[in-house]
């Protein structure tokens, strides 16, 4: 038995693939688009690695504006602060002896978290990134003098250094907005 395909059906299936074909290009062209403000967003930057693989794990980074890449930064720094705060609470139970750095570092956590992240995201908001800059500048020094309390070993220095990295490069993004 031989098929055959009807006149109809091959009259409507090229302009079909040539609107599906379109459609790809178009999602592709937008996508390096995409791409390429983040690469160039992220070069001005003092950390390019960090800051394009921080940017590109958020799926909405994919439609964001430079102000957009912002915010998306500051919500990064936000989430790490955060989970630097929580192994702060967990540490002072497991390491009494830690209590003075680590209450400290709690009251800078609890500054980034309360006061700058907030500062920051107002601001981008508003379309003040000046201000948006100082709360991403404080959070990284929150970060560096929480790092500086301890003498000696610090059970935080990968979570502060990932608040600060991040910190510095969300308000590196953010300066561009100036």
């Amino acid at each position: 038995m031989r098929t055959s395909l009807s006149p109809s059906f091959i009259f409507l299936s090229r302009p079909l693939f040539t609107a599906t074909l379109l459609l790809i290009i178009h999602c592709i062209i937008v996508q390096s688009d995409a791409n390429d403000l983040i690469a160039q967003t992220c070069k001005n930057t003092p950390f390019y690695n960090l800051c394009v693989t921080s940017i590109t794990s958020v799926p909405t980074s994919s439609t964001a504006d430079v102000q957009g890449l912002a915010l998306i930064m500051v919500d990064i720094v936000r989430d790490k602060a955060r989970t630097t705060l929580e192994f702060i609470d967990q540490e002072l139970k497991r390491s009494p002896e830690l209590g003075q750095p680590l209450r400290f570092c709690a009251s800078s956590y609890d500054a980034i978290l309360t006061a700058d992240i907030p500062e920051a995201i107002e601001a981008l908001q508003k379309g003040d990134p000046k201000f948006a800059e100082n709360g991403t500048n404080d959070a990284a020094v929150e970060a560096s003098s929480c790092e500086d309390s301890f003498q000696g070993k610090s059970p935080l220095t990968k979570l502060n250094k990932a608040v600060h990295d991040t910190s510095v490069v969300a308000s590196a993004i953010t300066r561009l907005l100036l």
